[in-house]
């Protein structure tokens, strides 16, 4: 059937065909993008020295691009969002893609979506050339920079951004148990396990150093002006200490064991502490008086940490639990059951009301207590505070997680073991295929791949799996680009309302929402997860942490010679222009710090201690 254009219309208005001589056809540009000219020369220098390497009998390394998390492409879309967004509650949304990467802003932008704030993601492992426990970690004031403490009394610097080795310094002669940096961040205190306590500058240069109590100290923390300093020691007390007098003050003794932690309030003068005698107890630190003792817990509790607005503490014990007091009402307001074993380690997420704990089975859990408070008209009054982990990495380290830290601004956790590696984690990437929440939170393992090792690194390390019986498979997960290179994912549930730790934020910014309930990185349908892939830490990427060696770790440690006869290069410590430039972080260098990997440790002989109890 035909149809016949009505008359009513002039004929202007009746389409004509169109003629060929006036379509357009391009002249230029016919063909398609073509790839940039090889630079032969570079060509043949890669060769050449393929070839050297050869001859030397080495093994040829595999160049690859250092991973990084660069938080500034992030920081600065967030700066202009605020300047330029339509209303102070718009962000814009986010989309389980990869191109959506550039529009992952910081934690800080999402106040009502603590699901961007789940660091699950495997980074890089950071491990010296000589292995022993890293009992301490903690990120430098400006955030350009990690510190670990070690049990050789050795610290460590790492740099934040690309993860690779900066400088080591001896700064104990026993192991490290606990190092704070001032909150102006212009000094930093540390105690090691004879007792002694030492000051150092941010350049590393060590100010005093005195004998501060009798037995192990295990736990510093600072005032909130800086003034005073406090200290938990296996001889059960806590010493209060003036910081520029380096004189004690005041003694509190009311523990009937070894005092495992000790932590300041953040705003206010109150201490609480932890002991090997199963209590929690809260200081004045004016009159040393005990304020309040709490018994909940059944066995050692081992850390403590205050939430960033000072009205929660948590604590976590050898019991397998981590519970929550609300200092306001001095009730228990969570319980947090996950872990198969002790927990060792308890740290706070800076902007949401994340908690992130690490056990001694090596496992790292997150919980969110975003959620709604529990009714008080339940039957039992235990019945509502269970709570299980918003997210979990059960293999993240191969033995006890001895301390965690959070980037200031969140978006990076780092964790330090006894399985001798420090490890960085950071949320995931959006429509990232190979995410820890894909597949009901379970990831076949990747194949190993021992191109990019030097040959002196083929001794077997405590918590890596040489490429066993295990599966290949699991995906890739390449390089980071830059702005925020991995996107926070959240595991199975609603996303639940968070509120900032400053209280009300009149900057503050609705996070994105999801209509079935789960994140918006990527599917989601379980909270257990698994890291995929890890490093040597200073060289190659392509490790797996935590497959099958965790019930060889004894074995395996007592087995390892110990390298004798190094001996640390002479001269004084790095300037601080030196130490704390923004240029120094791009890599291991070959000044006088040891160039490669060998030369920055002295010769220490006799064995490691393995634990810290």
């Amino acid at each position: 059937m035909t149809t016949t254009v009505p008359l009513l219309l002039p004929p202007t208005a009746i389409p004509k065909p169109s003629s060929s001589e006036h379509d357009w056809t391009p002249k230029r540009y016919l063909s398609g993008p073509q790839p940039p000219p090889v630079d032969d020369a570079r060509i043949l220098e890669q060769e050449m020295a393929t070839a050297r390497q050869l001859a030397d009998g080495k093994a040829v390394k595999k160049t690859r691009p250092r991973r990084t998390v660069d938080y500034n492409g992030g920081m600065g879309r967030w700066a202009l969002l605020r300047k330029h967004r339509p209303n102070p509650t718009y962000v814009p949304s986010m989309r389980p893609a990869p191109p959506y990467i550039i529009e992952l802003l910081p934690p800080v932008a999402y106040p009502s979506n603590s699901s961007t704030s789940l660091c699950t993601k495997f980074i890089h492992t950071s491990t010296n050339k000589i292995r022993c426990p890293v009992n301490v970690v903690t990120w430098t004031p400006e955030g350009r920079r990690v510190l670990t403490g070690s049990t050789s009394g050795e610290f460590t610097l790492w740099n934040g951004l690309t993860f690779n080795f900066e400088t080591i310094l001896q700064a104990h002669d026993s192991a490290i148990r606990a190092f704070q940096f001032t909150h102006s961040g212009a000094y930093l205190a540390s105690a090691d396990q004879s007792g002694i306590i030492k000051y150092f500058q941010p350049n590393m240069n060590n100010l005093n150093a005195w004998q501060g109590h009798r037995e192990a100290i295990r736990g510093l923390t600072f005032s909130p002006n800086d003034g005073r300093f406090a200290t938990a020691s296996d001889d059960s007390t806590i010493r209060i200490w003036s910081f520029e007098e380096s004189r004690e003050e005041r003694v509190l003794t009311g523990h009937g064991w070894d005092v495992k932690c000790v932590e300041w309030h953040p705003t206010k003068g109150l201490l609480v502490s932890g002991s090997k005698d199963n209590l929690i107890k809260f200081w004045d630190p004016r009159t040393g008086t005990i304020l309040s003792t709490l018994h909940q817990h059944k066995n050692t509790i081992q850390a403590l940490s205050w939430s960033p607005n000072g009205n929660l503490v948590a604590s976590a014990s050898r019991d397998q639990t981590v519970r929550v007091f609300d200092i306001r009402a001095m009730k228990e307001l969570r319980i947090l059951k996950g872990h198969k074993k002790e927990v060792c380690s308890v740290t706070w997420h800076p902007i949401h009301p994340i908690l992130v704990s690490g056990g001694s089975e090596g496992a790292v859990l997150h919980w969110d207590l975003s959620g709604p408070e529990p009714s008080s008209s339940s039957a039992s009054p235990f019945s509502f505070t269970t709570h299980g982990p918003r997210a979990t990495l059960s293999q993240a380290h191969d033995s006890n997680v001895w301390c965690l830290a959070f980037h200031p601004l969140g978006h990076i956790l780092v964790t330090a073991s006894n399985d001798h590696t420090t490890r960085f984690w950071s949320r995931e990437r959006p429509g990232d295929v190979t995410s820890v929440f894909s597949g009901g939170g379970e990831k076949p393992p990747e194949v190993v791949d021992m191109s990019g090792q030097e040959e002196d690194e083929d001794v077997m390390v405590p918590g890596f799996s040489y490429g066993g019986g295990t599966g290949g498979g699991g995906g890739g997960g390449g390089g980071f680009g830059n702005g925020f290179a991995t996107a926070g994912a959240g595991a199975g549930g609603g996303i639940g309302t968070a509120k900032l730790w400053g209280g009300n934020d009149t900057d503050g910014m609705l996070g994105y929402s999801t209509a079935n309930g789960n994140p918006p990185f990527g599917p989601s349908s379980d909270a257990r997860v698994l890291p995929f892939s890890g490093d040597d830490g200073m060289n190659s990427d392509d490790f797996i942490p935590g497959l099958g060696a965790a019930e060889h770790l004894n074995a395996v440690s007592a087995s390892i010679p110990t390298p004798t006869g190094m001996t640390r290069p002479g001269g004084a410590f790095p300037t601080q222009e030196d130490t704390w430039s923004g240029a120094g972080g791009g890599g291991r260098g070959d000044d006088g710090w040891g160039g490669r990997r060998g030369g920055y440790h002295g010769g220490r002989g006799g064995s490691r201690r393995g634990g810290r109890h």
